[in-house]
């Protein structure tokens, strides 16, 4: 099936759905996204009731809260930012490779009761079909809260979600991947408030320096915290180039050291 093929099936997936009333679960992310949109052209068409909740702690990037809460008022959906308890949680504290099932419960809990206040029936989020074979324990979460996920009912692929958000004009369709901040902290390394808002700090310098494609990765030594930077390999450059920012805002921050990965970018590799 071509992505449009798919796209078609999604929006007949989505009809009865609406009309029950669906609450989409938005990170601003490029899936999250789609299927925010897809649901809205879909509503527009057909009618329905729909609207988007983002969830809000220390783990979510102000950058991130930002794209999620323009491209929601620009499609001119109803949009609520929640506060998010996950960091009351110790299981999801120690960052084991359970914590996105804990993150995606509490999203999921909070979505649940919203539903309930405002009358909705369904949740739905943007796993989609190059998801299956990932170690996805969020998505055991969304299985046993009974969350949907139509792009992967439908079959679509991140590739085919990229094309027909080009297709269709949307703004983030070229946006990196965009997992929350935990994911910079290495596997193990118990998760803080401060550790994120460092690491932050040190994402948003780079991109303010222009870099599009990076991970400033948190790790433990014993008593000592270091940085490990990871940037797209065209932009290894530019990151050099920027080595005494980055070694003063740091060192500033009171890690040892702030190297950069040569290796480059790569997805997973919080969990190294």
């Amino acid at each position: 099936m071509t992505a449009q093929e798919k796209y078609c099936e999604l929006a007949g997936l989505l009809r009865p759905i609406l009309a029950e009333g669906l609450i989409v679960a938005f990170s601003g992310g490029v899936d999250s996204s789609f299927l925010l949109w897809a649901a809205e052209q879909t509503r527009r068409g057909f009618g329905g009731r729909l609207m988007a909740i983002t969830a809000v702690s220390a783990s979510l990037a102000q950058v991130e809260k930002e794209d999620a809460r323009s491209f929601a008022e620009t499609l001119g959906v109803e949009h609520v930012f929640e506060q998010s308890a996950e960091f009351s949680n110790p299981e999801y504290l120690k960052n084991d490779s359970r914590r996105c099932f804990h993150c995606k419960t509490e999203l999921f809990r909070l979505s649940g009761t919203l539903s309930q206040q405002r009358g909705y029936k369904w949740i739905a989020y943007g796993y989609n079909a190059s998801d299956r074979g990932d170690f996805r324990p969020g998505h055991e979460a969304a299985l046993e809260s009974d969350v949907l996920s139509p792009l992967n009912d439908a079959n679509l692929t991140k590739d085919d979600i990229r094309a027909l958000m080009r297709a269709n004009n949307l703004n983030l369709a070229d946006k990196p991947a965009s997992p929350c901040l935990s994911s910079r902290l290495m596997t193990g390394v118990q998760i803080t408030q401060q550790k994120l808002r460092d690491v932050e700090e040190v994402e948003t310098l780079l991109r303010r320096g222009g870099l599009k494609v990076f991970r400033v990765r948190l790790h433990e030594n014993g008593d000592s915290c270091f940085l490990r930077l990871e940037v797209a390999p065209d932009e290894i450059s530019r990151a050099t180039e920027m080595r005494d920012e980055l070694v003063k805002l740091g060192r500033g921050l009171g890690f040892r050291w702030v190297t950069l990965d040569l290796a480059g970018y790569q997805t997973g590799g919080g969990n190294l």
